[in-house]
């Protein structure tokens, strides 16, 4: 499983999630049982990586389709996190990091996902309109894809409307 903070190497989008929306159990850093996923940029595509454990099992082998949900669910609403940061001329660390909830999630398992080797999952930024941000990811295993999704990610206010 891949974890860190602020201070232990590159930084994540997660990272800088603020305290009272740091607790998602895909995402959150503050959750002591989550899976602490960990979103970055390599040019202009996300990435996340992560193992899952013996215990993420469906049938012997396969990593379980919730599983597979969850980690392009929460890599897409931290894509849509990081490309807010690119649209408001930030970069990652530069102030808390935006947070964003699932509006739509939609996943195509196009073979099963094996347990045991590391998983990436690959994120592209589709649109950007207003609050709304829709990103389209891949997961792979031993550089296979297996899985392929997209998140609509809506931002959260800031300040609650009146």
């Amino acid at each position: 499983m891949t974890t860190g903070s602020p201070g232990s190497g590159p930084h994540a989008v997660q990272d800088f999630y603020p305290d009272d929306a740091a607790h998602c159990y895909g995402c959150g850093r503050l959750n002591a049982v989550g899976l602490r996923i960990r979103t970055f940029w390599e040019g202009d595509e996300t990435v996340t990586r992560f193992t899952p454990a013996s215990h993420h099992t469906a049938i012997p082998g396969s990593v379980y389709g919730g599983m597979v949900a969850s980690l392009i669910d929460c890599h897409g609403t931290g894509s849509a996190s990081g490309a807010a940061l690119r649209e408001e001329g930030r970069e990652i660390g530069d102030g808390p990091s935006p947070r964003f909830v699932t509006a739509a999630l939609k996943v195509d398992f196009l073979k099963p996902t094996p347990l045991g080797p590391e998983l990436e999952v690959r994120g592209r930024i589709v649109e950007i309109k207003g609050r709304k941000i829709v990103v389209e990811s891949t997961l792979s295993a031993d550089g296979v894809v297996t899985a392929k999704g997209q998140v609509v990610a809506v931002r959260i206010r800031e300040d609650p409307p009146e």
